[in-house]
């Protein structure tokens, strides 16, 4: 295993919060808000099957079933039946299906992929834009501390996924340059996408829902990412966040772990 990346983080106490990060990105995408979180949680933040640090998957296995399968395992390991559970993108898909199977106290989704409207073909917009930039930084991986040196160069890092970027700290930066050219699984999750779609048995998410959206961001476009969601879940709280891009947790990581919070008190 690469030396830059870990499977997992666990820290704190109180109720079990798993989170989960989005497509091509680490468990490191939390941690601005873990201390908080980790005063009222257990927290385990896991990095999903086939990213850099996280379990591998086979070939020729489904890649969706087995990151679903992976986190099904962690929550196993970690003696959690169910959990709060907090998802961005990719992870945000992936809680809801962790919901549907009843392990979800409590989901909180931040921009959570799979929400386009059927015939919205915007979609492979989004899934070209990762297969370019996986291909792209598997070359600038290797400069990935040099790229993030300068302001100009921590802005080019974040411009598809935060708004605000001075507080980020170069180092993490870096992280999810090499993390994403490290995602292994980048190609087959595409793939996948292309062919099947993206599908969430709405009616079993029984479970409190509150789904955050930034009004900017740039990889799922508000509101038109969300059209499927909104009409699958009448039921959630939905929060615009105005300003925001599509990684809240590193925009504005206080009002994120803020808004989490707000959810798992209740």
């Amino acid at each position: 295993m690469d030396a830059f990346f870990t499977p997992a983080h666990r820290g704190g106490s109180g109720d079990p919060l798993l989170l989960l990060h989005g497509f091509t990105d680490t468990w490191r995408t939390w941690e601005l808000v873990l201390p908080a979180l980790e005063r009222r949680h257990d927290v385990l933040a896991v990095t999903l099957a086939g990213h850099a640090g996280g379990p591998p998957i086979a070939a020729g296995a489904d890649p969706e079933a087995a990151v679903r399968d992976a986190i099904a395992a962690a929550l196993d390991a970690a003696g959690w039946e169910t959990a709060h559970v907090v998802g961005n993108s990719l992870g945000g898909y992936v809680a809801l299906h962790v919901a549907a199977l009843g392990r979800a106290r409590s989901v909180v989704a931040l921009a959570p992929a799979g929400g386009w409207a059927e015939g919205d073909e915007s979609f492979r917009d989004t899934l070209a834009f990762f297969t370019n930039m996986h291909r792209l930084l598997r070359d600038a991986a290797p400069h990935a501390e040099a790229i993030v040196s300068t302001p100009e160069g921590r802005r080019r890092a974040t411009l598809m996924t935060t708004e605000r970027f001075e507080h980020l700290p170069a180092e993490l930066l870096a992280h999810q340059l090499r993390g994403a050219a490290g995602c292994s699984a980048a190609a087959a999750l595409v793939e996948h996408a292309l062919a099947r779609g993206w599908h969430v048995d709405a009616e079993a998410v029984a479970c409190p829902l509150r789904i955050v959206w930034g009004t900017e961001d740039k990889l799922l476009k508000w509101p038109g990412a969300a059209a499927r969601y909104r009409a699958q879940f009448p039921q959630a709280e939905w929060i615009e966040l105005e300003g925001v891009g599509h990684c809240p947790q590193l925009d504005v990581p206080l009002e994120t772990a803020e808004l989490i919070l707000g959810l798992t008190a209740g």
